[in-house]
């Protein structure tokens, strides 16, 4: 075996020490949030979900009885239709029609004034959540925090929604500028590691 030269020799003794000291690089903490799970199970995402029922609950009352009264119209029609002079039953048919594209128009008025509020109250709640998953993140050390909802597979310790949750229940009512973030789970590595 040949002789390394001596400036070789040099070489790999300063590269070895150099690797030496160069510092590990740091693993990256990220976590996963379940976006649905704080929709459905936030104070904000239930309060949103009960001002929406008690806003719309008696319009959906009024639709049930318009929608009622149209079936006993039709019950009524079919029933005593056979025993109507023409002129009774042409009159009966013509306001069972008025009554249904009525009963549909309202219906379409209903679903397209839910469709809107829903859209809005949901727009300001996803601000909400997402502005206390980034101050949750930011207060945490978390590298990056990823949607449920993209990721394929992830182990539960990168799962940090029930923290999350946890702060969004401890200031319900307050402004998201004034909150705290809840205790932080375990520290999480890279999937693959």
């Amino acid at each position: 075996m040949k002789r390394l030269s001596s400036k070789v020799a040099v070489w790999l003794m300063t590269a070895g020490t150099a690797l030496a000291v160069v510092p590990a690089w740091a693993e990256p903490k990220i976590g996963v949030v379940d976006p649905q799970r704080l929709l459905l199970e936030s104070p904000q995402g239930k309060a949103m979900a009960d001002s929406m029922q008690t806003e719309f609950a008696p319009r959906q009352r009024t639709l049930q009885a318009q929608q009622q009264a149209l079936k006993a119209k039709e019950d009524k029609l079919q029933k005593d239709g056979a025993t109507m002079t023409e002129d009774q039953r042409l009159r009966a048919e013509k306001e069972l029609r008025d009554s249904a594209r009525d009963f549909e128009r309202s219906k379409g008025e209903f679903q397209d004034d839910v469709t809107a509020r829903r859209n809005e109250e949901m727009c300001r709640l996803q601000r909400t959540l997402g502005e206390e998953v980034r101050n949750y993140a930011k207060a945490q050390n978390f590298d990056i925090v990823l949607s449920g909802e993209s990721v394929i597979y992830a182990t539960p310790t990168f799962d940090i929604t029930p923290a999350i949750l946890s702060a969004l229940q401890s200031h319900a009512g307050s402004t998201p500028a004034a909150t705290k973030p809840a205790a932080a789970p375990a520290p999480a590595k890279p999937p693959g590691k």
